[in-house]
């Protein structure tokens, strides 16, 4: 029989029909009989010479990386001298072609690969979060004296506790914290601290510049008379303008370089002057006149200016404490609660002390609105919120400014013009030629509040100057 099963020799009946079906031979081989193709070459055996029985697999000898696979032997010849073509390394003779070259020898035995091992995915993201925001940051926290000027900075960027959650940190005042432990400061020595005694004298003393210039003034406008007393009131407004402006430059007052508008100064210096001839102006405005020099009132003026001293410590109380509310709070709301509280004592607080220094020289609560709505406006300035503040003095001042050319627009022949006068008279004939400021200053100083409440109350607002 001749086929591709059928073999051509003893030989490779024995020694190839063992290795390629896995049967043990019928006879034993021979050494001259077996061709270049051996049973130890064709299929891996045990090393205790037991042939695995059908249907079993042998177990894959290790494998050895480091030494070349070994070049497969020309096949073996037929009983005629052909090259045996018949039987192939598959188990039916044919041809194998699917084992490609550089197969494993285990696959071609039939064997199953070992399952591939999943390999771990790196972890996306950056590991150190707070390292990203310490670079983009980096100028801010190398020129930060303390964590607290950092927590302001980042929380003036729009930084809250819910997005301190996002690098790890309970809120800002911890994140702030660890920036300012790891950017590095600089390496020049730093300079050594101003003595606190001469700085505290001399703030004190600009703040009491002001009550002292009000006083001699109102003095010397007591005891003269006539020409004379009119140049002693020019010198003391004068002597008054410039200590209002040194106290304003000095201690709790000061507000950072570029912190002030210019138009403020001049909005406060009408306030201020309406605050002591603007009732006596009002009333001959209302009565046809100016006719003659009008009624001047400088107690309120007076008591204004004694008022500057409590209010730059009352300032200076309120920053200290904000600073201190900022180190001992937990979190953004914290803060806000309590800076909120405090602005609302700092203020009755000068409220209390202004009036008992009216109350001394001449109450006016147009006078007391007044004192309440300067304050609120330095505040606002010195903690970085000049132009807010501007705003508000320039809405007071051209609201009086308005009430009096009201009244001098009525008298324009023209209809419908003397209709502008009704609110203002029916205010004045009410409540006198006082309510006028009372309600313009008590009204902006309110709405100034309002705005201070929200605006004082941010970590951002109390950062070192």
């Amino acid at each position: 029989m001749r086929g591709s099963a059928a073999p051509t020799s003893p030989g490779a009946w024995d020694a190839r029909s063992e290795a390629l079906l896995g049967a043990p031979a019928l006879t034993p081989p021979a050494a001259d009989t077996l061709g270049p193709h051996t049973a130890e070459d064709t299929v891996d055996t045990p090393a205790s010479g037991i042939t695995p029985a059908p249907g079993e697999t042998a177990p894959a000898p290790p494998r050895d990386t480091d030494r070349e696979a070994p070049t497969a032997p020309a096949p073996a010849p037929d009983a005629d001298g052909a090259p045996d073509t018949d039987a192939a390394p598959g188990t039916d003779g044919a041809p194998d072609t699917d084992a490609a070259p550089g197969t494993d020898r285990e696959a071609v035995a039939g064997t199953t690969p070992p399952a591939p091992v999943p390999v771990a995915r790196p972890r996306r993201g950056n590991a150190d979060p707070v390292k990203v925001l310490m670079h983009r940051h980096r100028e801010l926290c190398e020129r930060a004296v303390d964590p607290l000027e950092i927590a302001a900075g980042l929380e003036a960027q729009g930084f809250t506790d819910r997005t301190a959650a996002r690098f790890r940190h309970r809120d800002v005042f911890s994140l702030a914290e660890e920036l300012y432990a790891r950017v590095p400061r600089g390496s020049a020595p730093a300079a050594p601290p101003v003595p606190a005694a001469p700085g505290t004298d001399a703030w004190v003393l600009a703040a009491l510049a002001p009550g002292a210039a009000a006083a001699l003034t109102g003095i010397g406008l007591t005891f003269t008379h006539g020409p004379v007393r009119t140049a002693v009131g020019a010198a003391g407004a004068l002597l008054l303008t410039g200590a209002l402006l040194l106290a304003v430059r000095r201690g709790p007052f000061r507000a950072p370089d570029g912190g002030t508008v210019p138009a403020a100064r001049l909005w406060t210096l009408w306030l201020l002057a309406y605050a002591v001839c603007g009732d006596g102006l009002l009333t001959q405005v209302l009565s046809g006149g100016p006719d003659g020099p009008w009624d001047l009132t400088p107690g309120p003026l007076l008591g204004l200016a004694l008022a500057v001293a409590p209010a730059a410590w009352c300032a200076r109380l309120f920053a200290h404490r904000a600073r201190r509310r900022i180190a001992d709070s937990r979190g953004l709301a914290d803060f806000a609660a309590s800076a909120q509280a405090l602005l609302l004592g700092t203020v009755t607080l000068q409220l209390l002390a202004l009036t008992v220094l009216l109350g001394l020289t001449a109450f006016s609560p147009g006078a007391l609105a007044l004192g309440a709505l300067l304050l609120l406006a330095r505040l606002l300035t010195v903690h970085g919120f000049p132009e807010t503040a501007a705003a508000a003095l320039a809405a007071a001042g051209a609201a009086e400014a308005l009430a009096l050319a009201s009244v001098l627009a009525a008298r324009v022949p023209v209809p419908g013009f003397d209709g502008l006068a009704a609110p203002v008279r029916a205010v004045v004939d009410t409540w006198g030629p006082g309510a006028v400021p009372t309600l313009v200053c008590g009204a902006t100083a309110l709405g100034l509040l309002a705005h201070a409440t929200g605006a004082l109350s941010r970590a951002s607002a109390h950062a070192t100057p």
